[in-house]
């Protein structure tokens, strides 16, 4: 005979009793929501790479943001295209750009909204790569400066946090001394600390036009075979100052989001990142899977590794279907 003094089912059998035992949740506070920012007024186009994205000039990104702000969000991250590109990537600290100019926008209409700007250079570089070039070498050291440089600007526009996606050794430290000595002591660095030479970030490079013109970026960003080289990286990161640790992508990775939640104190965070997106969005339009519950369940398998902050171009969907 079988013991079934214990019956697991006893507690699934009803809505009721399953909400009252669940053991992870989602809210609409987890969330973070990315903004794609160009030059211009007036424009929201949809991103032909990330279906019900937009590009939009930083008048239609207030309005945006102030959307995210009443739906519950509490933050957005910013990434954008510059009216000029160069060799280093000056675009990217030019207060001009539309970067600085949404920051700034988006603060002083929806204060209580948390601005996160991207710190890299691949946006802004002539070659597509994040760091500066000297015959087809990446530049590790000479490449910090101007890193300093970008973030310094997004904190003057109004950045809360600045996010460094560029995977540069010593980055975090630089950028944190670079923060501190420009009077910048509260804004935080949330790193990409391991972030994965991946073939998910595709929709997003369609969307910034941030390709490489040669080469590919698996000299600076991680080997996606790698788990132990993670934790090295997170731990330079936490050395050097960071505040939040980010997993990027997020799905394919979740044994090092769990068990970079197990060994580090500090809140984590994911990037549920573009190529993830589109296929969820891919599918749903070929009418293969229920979009609502697909998504739900994933942002959950999220939370349930350890993830705190979920970086997502599904947010906006994710806040109304919790809403109902």
């Amino acid at each position: 005979m079988y013991d079934l003094t214990y019956r697991p089912r006893r507690l699934r059998i009803s809505p009721e009793m399953r909400d009252l035992v669940r053991e992870t949740t989602l809210d609409v506070t987890d969330l973070i929501y990315p903004l794609f920012i160009v030059p211009g007024e007036g424009i929201k186009k949809e991103i032909d790479t990330l279906p019900g994205q937009y590009h939009l000039s930083v008048d239609e990104a207030v309005k945006m943001a102030q959307e995210v702000y009443d739906l519950g969000i509490l933050g957005v991250e910013i990434f954008g295209i510059p009216t000029y590109k160069d060799e280093q990537g000056s675009s990217a600290w030019d207060m001009s750009q539309p970067v600085q100019q949404a920051i700034k926008a988006i603060r002083a209409a929806v204060p209580n909204l948390l601005v996160i700007s991207d710190v890299c250079l691949c946006q802004y570089t002539s070659t597509g790569h994040c760091g500066m070039i000297d015959d087809h070498e990446i530049l590790n050291d000479e490449t910090l400066p101007l890193l300093c440089k970008v973030a310094v600007s997004q904190a003057e526009a109004g950045a809360h946090m600045v996010a460094p996606s560029d995977m540069m050794d010593g980055r975090v430290g630089a950028i944190r001394e670079a923060l501190d000595a420009a009077g910048y002591t509260n804004v935080s660095i949330m790193s990409y600390a391991a972030k994965y030479a991946s073939a998910y970030y595709g929709p997003f490079r369609g969307a910034v036009n941030s390709s490489p013109k040669f080469g590919d970026r698996k000299s600076y960003q991680m080997d996606p075979a790698n788990r132990l080289e993670a934790f090295r990286e997170i731990e330079l990161d936490i050395s050097e100052g960071a505040d939040i640790i980010m997993i990027k992508p997020a799905l394919s990775y979740l044994d090092i989001v769990r068990e970079t939640r197990d060994r580090y104190e500090l809140p984590v965070a994911v990037y549920n990142v573009s190529g993830e997106y589109a296929m969820v969005k891919s599918a749903a339009a070929a009418g293969l899977i229920d979009e609502e519950r697909l998504v739900m369940e994933t942002m959950l398998s999220m939370k349930r590794a350890g993830a705190k902050i979920i970086i997502t171009y599904h947010a906006l969907d994710i806040a109304k279907w919790l809403q109902q």
